[in-house]
C-alpha cells in the first residue's frame, strides 16, 4: 500500500511541474527521484512519470556527471547529438523519390520563381505512398512537400483569361531572351500602364499616421464630375538597373503614349546607362496600349526603332499572367504603398509621391508629367502595317518579334 502511495505523490509532484518540464529535466528529475527511493526507484517512477528505465538511468548519468547542456544556434540541445526518433524521410530512402512522382505531373508555377505548389491535398498523398508500401502519415508528407519548397494555395482572383498551354515555355523563353540580353549589357525594360487615377480631393486607400483627430477630410464620393481630371501612370521599369520610369498622363492611355514614355525613358535615363546599346528588349503585357494585337503599338515602336537606329525586341506575356510582369512587383506595388492614405489632389501631387517612393533595395524612380494629347480610334491600315520591318520569333511569333529600322 506505502508502494502505491509513493508512486501516487510522485505523479502528482511531476503533473505539477509538468509545465515547466522539457525532455531533458523531465529524466532528470525522475533520475533524482529515482534515486532518492534506492531500490526498486527506476521501476516506480517509470510507472508515475511515463519516463521509460532507459531514459531514467541516461538521467541518472547525466546527474553524476554534471553535463552542461551544450547549445546549437543559440539554443538549448534538449537530446543527444543524434538522439531521438529517426525521421522516416531518413530510414525510407525512396519515400521523398516517389512523393515527388506523385506531385510532379500536378505541378504548376512561375518558372522565374522556385516556389512550386500541388493541388493534391496531403491526405490523398499520404494514402497513395502507403499504398505504394510506404509507412507515412499527412503531417509527414506536409513535412516533406515544405521541405521540397512546396506550399498549399487556396484559390485567388489572380487569372484574366484561360491558360495558355504553352504558358510556361513563353515564360522560359522569355527567361533566356532576357539572360542574352543581360549577359551583352543591353538594355531589359518591362513595361506597364499602373491604374488610372481620378486626381482630386478623393479617398485613397491605405492608412498614415496623423496627430490625433487630424484626420484628413475627402469627398464622400468618387464622381468624375468632382474630379480636376485624370493621371495615368505608364511605367518603364529597368531590372538590371533598378531604376525606373513613369509618364503620368492626363488624355488616353494609347500606344503613341506608351512609347512617348519609352523614349523619354531612353533619352534621359537609359541612354547613359547603356551608351553602346545595340538593342533593347522590352517585356510587357499581352493586352492594352502595349498589346500583341494592337496595330498602333507596332507602328510606334517602329518610328521609335528608326529614330534609335537599333533593333527593339519585345515579348509579351501570355494570357492571365499579366501580375508576373516584373514591373508590378518591384515598382507600381511601391508606388502604391508610399501614396497609400494620400489623397491626390493635383498632378503636382501624384508626380511628387511617385518620385518620392524608394525602397530599401535602391530602387529610383523619375516621375514627369506628360500634357500631350494622345487621341484614340487612330486607325492602321493593312498596307502601314506591312510596311513596318518585323521579325517573328519562330516560338510564337504572336507574342515574340523583332522590329528592325527601316532600310
Amino acid at each position: 500500500m506505502q508502494c502505491k502511495n509513493d508512486e501516487s505523490m510522485i505523479r502528482q509532484k511531476f503533473q505539477a511541474l509538468e509545465w515547466v518540464l522539457d525532455e531533458r529535466l523531465r529524466r532528470l528529475v525522475a533520475a533524482a527521484e529515482a534515486e532518492a527511493i534506492g531500490y526498486g526507484g527506476p521501476s516506480m517512477v517509470s510507472r508515475a512519470t511515463g519516463v521509460s528505465r532507459r531514459g531514467i538511468r541516461i538521467g541518472a548519468e547525466e546527474l553524476k556527471e554534471k553535463l552542461v547542456v551544450p547549445t546549437v544556434g543559440g539554443k538549448k540541445q534538449i537530446r543527444r547529438e543524434g538522439g531521438g526518433r529517426k525521421k522516416m524521410i531518413d530510414t525510407d530512402p525512396t519515400l521523398k523519390t516517389d512523393l515527388e512522382k506523385l506531385v510532379n505531373p500536378l505541378t504548376r508555377g512561375d518558372p522565374d520563381s522556385p516556389l512550386r505548389w500541388t493541388c493534391k491535398s496531403v491526405r490523398r498523398l499520404a494514402d497513395e505512398l502507403k499504398g505504394m508500401g510506404h509507412q507515412t502519415s499527412h503531417r509527414m508528407v506536409a513535412e516533406i512537400l515544405h521541405d521540397l519548397g512546396y506550399s498549399l494555395k487556396a484559390n485567388k482572383k489572380t487569372l484574366e483569361g484561360t491558360s495558355h498551354p504553352d504558358r510556361d515555355a513563353q515564360f522560359e523563353y522569355i527567361n533566356r531572351k532576357v539572360q542574352v540580353q543581360i549577359a551583352t549589357n543591353d538594355p531589359v525594360i518591362s513595361v506597364d500602364t499602373k491604374k488610372k487615377e481620378l486626381v482630386g480631393n478623393f479617398k485613397n486607400d491605405g492608412q498614415e499616421w496623423e496627430p490625433k483627430g487630424m484626420n484628413e477630410e475627402v469627398n464622400t464620393y468618387d464622381f468624375l464630375s468632382m474630379a480636376i481630371g485624370k493621371g495615368i501612370p505608364y511605367g518603364v521599369y529597368d531590372p538590371g538597373q533598378n531604376k525606373g520610369w513613369i509618364s503620368v498622363g492626363i488624355d488616353h492611355d494609347t500606344s503613341a503614349f506608351a512609347l512617348e514614355t519609352i523614349r523619354r525613358w531612353w533619352y534621359s535615363m537609359g541612354r547613359k546607362l547603356y551608351p553602346n546599346a545595340q538593342q533593347l528588349l522590352i517585356t510587357a503585357d499581352g493586352g492594352g496600349s502595349n498589346g500583341y494585337r494592337v496595330r498602333l503599338w507596332k507602328m510606334e515602336l517602329q518610328n521609335l526603332a528608326n529614330e534609335l537606329g537599333f533593333p527593339i525586341s519585345v515579348c509579351h506575356f501570355p494570357p492571365g499572367t499579366s501580375k508576373w510582369n516584373k514591373i508590378e512587383h518591384h515598382m507600381f506595388s511601391f508606388i502604391t504603398q508610399n501614396w497609400r492614405g494620400k489623397p491626390l489632389v493635383s498632378h503636382e501631387v501624384m508626380v511628387n509621391l511617385i518620385g518620392a517612393t524608394t525602397t530599401k533595395n535602391g530602387l529610383g524612380i523619375h516621375c514627369e508629367l506628360d500634357t500631350n494629347t494622345y487621341p484614340i480610334g487612330r486607325k492602321i491600315s493593312k498596307e502601314e502595317l506591312e510596311a513596318v520591318n518585323i521579325k517573328r520569333s519562330d516560338f510564337h511569333g504572336e507574342w515574340n518579334y523583332t522590329i528592325y529600322p527601316s532600310s
